[in-house]
């Protein structure tokens, strides 16, 4: 039986008899007793079955190969399924996953996700403006707020990722989201005992091997679970090193009753990653991937840094675990409580080489001696490994009450957070084969008095409590849905500075309101329109509290302040939706308007790569995203995306007691136009994906002085999926090509500075340029994947 389901006049009593959406899944086997109208039936032989086949009904189906489907809430939001996820090589991390989306530009600095050095805007709003979300736990950086996506989690156990490019949902336990909110979700554990395994093989040497246990359900009780194992390696594709990656993800889910649930969900993760250095504009055009662009592949104490460019001096440890607990009790009828604790734990170095004088060394403003034997070098220089160690814990919960009744729903909640971290810097000396020690932290260098030689030291304290309530009403039989919501946020942080000269202890209290209201309107079954306005706040990075030292002098190259100025952003959407059984597309307008903007760069402290912000004062933001994406026809299924962006600075900003005239100059990492398209042939045995992305110009300075090319990248996937054979459930077999063109590119603005040239200020003196530094992007590489289920 083709076309359309024969049974839709019956399906819905057909769906509460037997609980499945008969009419919608790909194919059924009934037989004649319970396919039959409740009529007079004529008799069927016990002997013999009648077959039905079932086919989908097409407003069912993935749009736009998995990279869009519909959606109902008053604000934009764009959502990638497991099925895009499948098709993209398995290393791919969420930041890659979700690059086709409208607003997303991503800025990596390896094929395959390995390197911790990458980033991601969304509508111009850095990666440390944006929520990183897993099933209610938030995943941002305590210190700085950005998101390091190879370690969330592993490709294959996520179920959904979305992208909401403006508003944040009320609940969302963030401080930074005026960029929007990445919501991760792993698959819900099956309900048979099973699992899938996946090897992986390709350019530059790289392996990688993935295992899923699924428990099923446990004994019948509805406990079900699983858990995975992955294993990575992969050779930098440019300059010498190799990475590493070995990474657990565990999901345990014991429902009851008809809504009540809990889970308990996590990640753990080490990895050591070899460093990829950020190219200045006059480097990238001299060598390109080539050269001095990147680091040694052997030691040499004699060449003009001393052997500080050494590749092993800038090996890259880090060990995180994150785990949460989410539950949901029905309490009664229409009144749930839902509680989210968390937890996390990380650890990592971020080195680098360096020189070191072995006299007139400071500890912050106090001179310092070392040993005899280091003091008398003839050379009078040494020298040394930085390690920049940071030690991090938080832990907190979420709590909120959702109170259903007729076309009402009231959310009153709470949200804290606690989280303690340490960073410090040390310095490692050189063995005669430039080894110093751990790559964890080696053996710090010393004074003669046995005293360690600092270049940062500092701990911090901060505690978050929110209180959010908001309301949620539905008119004209749920067409219209009307919400509002307000959040209190009052966020704190203590901390101490033990470098001897600077102000010991500082502290910062802020308390924020933070109103929202939306709008959604379905005109018709297939029309519909919304509308928002939100407010948001992020105060500076952690790191805007000290001061620093130069080790070399004694001097401060940042006076540390508790006087923080807090980002604050209004933000609103219009939006338009169509969805019918073939096509689904969006169409957002935007505008923000931003007080205190606070841009992400990248500093290097005595050697090591450290984030720090820049307050960019007001900034106004306007712009339309759209995507488009069709329902499979003839296993075909397209999609667009695209986004036009209008940033301006809205003042003149100061670079010390001058003023440079930026006022009405582009936004950095802001560009104007941007587009994606992907096309998906899937026929069940057979596949193919290729997506290709746009990337305008970008800014590179404050100035407008500097400015990154546009570029496009292409990737393409290929593959086919077998029948079961035996116990392997659907084995697969996929080529999946990276930057299938090998483009060489920059790909995005690492470290933004005010001007690259020298400029005329306000007041007639002359501003120093300082050259911008970028992100150069993977080469091309290929990947070939064989999995099956089990």
């Amino acid at each position: 039986m083709k076309g359309r389901c024969a049974l839709d006049k019956g399906c819905k009593k057909y769906q509460t008899i037997w609980g499945v959406w008969a009419c919608y899944g790909v194919s059924a086997v009934f037989t004649a007793a319970l396919v039959t109208p409740a009529r007079a039936a004529e008799p069927v032989q016990a002997d013999k079955t009648q077959v039905v086949t079932v086919h989908a009904n097409p407003a069912h189906l993935p749009a736009g190969g998995g990279l869009i489907r519909p959606a109902t809430e008053p604000q934009a939001e764009s959502v990638i399924n497991a099925e895009y996820i499948a098709h993209q090589a398995p290393s791919a991390t969420a930041f890659d996953l979700v690059a086709q989306l409208p607003g997303a530009v991503v800025s990596g600095s390896d094929p395959f996700g390995f390197s911790p050095q990458t980033n991601i805007t969304v509508r111009g709003m850095n990666g440390d403006a944006i929520g990183y979300v897993l099933e209610g736990m938030p995943l941002n950086d305590i210190a700085y707020y950005t998101g390091y996506p190879s370690q969330f989690a592993d490709s294959e156990n996520y179920e959904t990722i979305g992208l909401q490019q403006g508003a944040p949902d009320l609940d969302s336990p963030v401080l930074n989201a005026a960029g929007g909110l990445m919501k991760l979700r792993f698959k819900t554990p099956a309900d048979k005992a099973g699992g899938m395994f996946d090897t992986s093989y390709g350019s530059y040497n790289t392996n990688r091997q993935f295992l899923r246990l699924e428990s099923g359900d446990v004994a019948q009780t509805g406990l079900r679970g699983f858990v995975s194992y992955s294993h990575a390696a992969t050779d930098n594709w440019r300059g010498p090193g190799r990475d590493e990656r070995q990474h657990v993800d565990f999901k345990l889910l014991k429902t009851w009753g008809q809504y009540s649930n809990a889970a308990l969900l996590g990640s753990w993760n080490q990895a050591i990653d070899s460093y990829y250095p950020q190219v200045t504009k006059d480097a990238w055009q001299a060598d390109g991937v080539h050269g001095a662009n990147n680091l040694a592949a052997r030691y040499n104490a004699g060449n003009d840094v001393g052997g500080t460019d050494y590749w092993r001096l800038a090996r890259q440890p880090e060990r995180t675990l994150y785990m949460a607990a989410p539950v949901n009790l029905n309490l009664t009828r229409g009144l749930d409580l839902k509680i989210t604790p968390y937890a996390q734990g990380a650890y990592g170095n971020a080195p680098g080489g360096m020189q070191l004088p072995t006299t007139g060394l400071f500890n912050g403003v106090e001179p310092v001696q070392l040993t005899p034997d280091m003091a008398n070098n003839p050379s009078g220089i040494m020298s040394v490994r930085t390690d920049y160690t940071q030690r991090s814990y938080r832990s907190g919960f979420t709590a909120a009450l959702d109170w259903k009744r007729g076309p009402n729903d009231l959310v009153l909640g709470y949200w804290y957070d606690y989280g303690d971290d340490t960073e410090k810097q040390t310095f490692s000396t050189l063995d005669l084969s430039g080894s110093a020690g751990s790559i964890w932290g080696g053996s710090p260098l010393r004074s003669a008095d046995g005293q360690e030689l600092w270049g940062a030291n500092n701990h911090t304290i901060s505690q978050t409590n929110a209180l959010f309530v908001g309301d949620r009403l539905s008119l004209l039989h749920d067409r219209l849905l009307l919400s509002a919501g307000f959040k209190e946020v009052m966020f704190s942080r203590v901390g101490t500075n033990a470098m001897p000269g600077s102000t010991y202890r500082v502290s910062t209290n802020t308390a924020v309101p933070l109103p929202r209201v939306g709008a959604r309107l379905q005109i018709t079954p297939h029309h519909q329109v919304f509308f928002n306005a939100t407010t948001n706040f992020r105060t500076p990075a952690e790191t805007a509290l000290y001061d620093v030292y130069d080790p070399t002098s004694g001097a401060v190259e940042q006076k540390g302040t508790n006087s923080l100025k807090n980002e604050y952003s209004i933000a609103e959407e219009l939006g338009y939706r169509y969805a019918d059984d073939m096509v689904v597309g969006t169409l957002t307008l935007f505008n923000y308007n931003f007080t205190n903007r606070q841009v992400a760069t990248l500093v290097m402290l005595n050697g090591a790569p450290v984030q720090s912000t820049i307050n960019a004062g007001g900034q106004t933001t306007r712009g339309v995203d759209v995507e488009v994406g069709l329902r499979p026809w003839h296993h075909i299924s397209p999609y667009v995306s695209g986004e036009y962006l209008h940033s301006t600075i809205d003042n003149d900003l100061y670079s010390g007691t001058e003023v440079l005239p930026t006022r009405g100059k582009r936004s950095v990492r802001t560009p104007t136009l941007q587009a994606a398209a992907g096309l998906t042939y899937d026929d069940g045995r057979f596949f193919g994906v290729m997506t290709v992305k746009y990337t305008g110009h970008q800014y590179a300075t404050f100035m407008n002085d500097e400015r990154m090319p546009s570029h496009v990248t292409g990737n393409l996937a290929l593959g086919y999926r077998m029948k079961d054979v035996s116990v392997l459930h659907a084995p697969e077999f996929r080529m999946n090509f990276i930057n299938i063109t090998n483009q060489h590119y920059l790909s995005g603005v690492a470290d933004p500075t005010l001007n690259a040239h020298d400029t005329v200020g306000r007041h007639g003196s002359v501003v120093s340029g300082q050259s911008p530094d970028y992100y150069i992007g993977g080469g091309f590489a290929a990947l070939f994947t064989a999995s099956t289920g089990f």
